[in-house]
């Protein structure tokens, strides 16, 4: 997920992170803009190489955000290998309540829009008008588990996100609670290993978990071992054994994602070893749209739907035109996340701060259910 930037540590400062994170958010805009018509079915004539490649591969950047997730999630709760925190459940209200107030910000926007939306275009790229049972599985991210039909595109991996830090706060708190047979500092990162393996080998390989943490821990694990492996004395030796395991489990069934997700860690290892890398800073506007990346992401499907809605009324047909559109709406979700990031994400200061705003989106999105109900 496009991570949260109230939770990056000092580890996440290296500008070339930003710079990865800014590269996979653009290309998932532009996945779903071509994923989701009806201007991308229109303009397609055009290019459609272009559109081919973007439909299938860009929604592999997912795994750069996975990878990264897990590089942050090491350096922010067991940078040394040990578990720095005192009360798992602090860490995954904490955890629950950075990643939901702007997820429920760009949900309240998202019904909006959809409702905006229906009034320009029938496509199937607009979601349903939500039940309250519906709703109240987003808010808690159970949406998927409990099968009900998502509200936005992209919510299924804030959800997928939080599980798997709930996974790896549970492994570090699991560790600490170990017999001291080996050093303390190696016996969460031998946990990792492990459940990076099992999942690689294993439960990646059946679609049907795809709802499920256990089902992404073989990308979210090679960012941990990456992280670790950087930091340690002998760092290209552990990045080679981070190394074999993902290519055991590409020999074992070649996917590509795996392949991106093997990549970025061997990528994240090599920056975090590299003490140059570490202060590089190329193309900063992209560096700047990687840390609002999470906002940008959790924006632009509303933004989306509204230029498809307006484009479609009045260029139902001239693929220049709606090429442009899909132009329009690229650069209108840079703007609409940089707003959720100025005025949402970066506000989020405090627990009490974040549970005030939090409140008031489910008030806000509550009146807006009962309004729709009503129309």
């Amino acid at each position: 997920m496009p991570s949260s930037s109230t939770t990056r540590s000092s580890a996440s400062r290296i500008p070339l992170l930003d710079v990865l994170k800014g590269l996979a958010c653009a290309l998932i805009v532009g996945h779903h803009l071509v994923f989701y018509g009806p201007m991308s079915d229109v303009a397609y004539p055009l290019a459609p190489g272009l559109m081919d490649w973007m439909f299938e591969y860009g929604r592999m950047a997912v795994q750069v955000f996975l990878v990264l997730g897990g590089y942050l999630a090491a350096s922010t709760l067991a940078p040394q290998g040990v578990a720095r925190f005192e009360s798992p459940l602090q860490q995954v209200l904490r955890r629950f309540v950075r990643l939901s107030t702007p997820y429920l910000a760009a949900l309240l926007f998202g019904l909006l829009a959809a409702e905006l939306a229906r009034y320009g275009m029938e496509h199937p790229s607009i979601p349903s008008a939500p039940t309250l049972p519906q709703f109240l599985a987003h808010v808690f991210l159970l949406q998927d588990l409990l099968g009900f039909e998502a509200l936005s595109a992209g919510v299924w991996y804030v959800a997928i996100d939080f599980q798997l830090f709930v996974l790896a706060v549970a492994v570090f708190s699991l560790a600490r609670r170990l017999p001291e047979r080996w050093a303390a500092a190696w016996q969460a990162p031998a946990l990792v290993l492990l459940g990076t393996g099992a999942s690689l080998l294993y439960f990646n390989l059946l679609p049907e978990l795809d709802t499920v943490g256990l089902y992404f821990a073989g990308s979210y694990g090679l960012g941990m071992l990456a992280f670790w492996a950087g930091r340690s004395a002998s760092p290209y030796r552990w990045l080679m054994a981070v190394a074999l395991l993902g290519l055991t489990a590409l020999a074992l069934d070649f996917r590509e994602r795996i392949a991106v997700a093997l990549v970025t860690a061997l990528v994240l290892g090599v920056l975090q070893a590299s003490g140059g890398a570490r202060v590089w800073s190329p193309l900063p506007k992209v560096q700047r749209l990687g840390q609002m990346s999470y906002s940008v992401f959790l924006a632009h499907f509303p933004v989306c739907l509204l230029v498809n809605a307006l484009f479609s009324q009045l260029w139902p047909s001239q693929p220049w035109a709606n090429a442009a559109g899909m132009l329009v709406a690229f650069g209108l979700s840079l703007r609409a996340g940089q707003w959720l990031y100025r005025h949402v994400e970066t506000r989020l200061v405090s627990m009490p701060v974040a549970m005030r705003m939090q409140g008031g989106l489910l008030v806000a999105t509550g009146l807006l259910l009962l309004g729709l109900k009503a129309l």
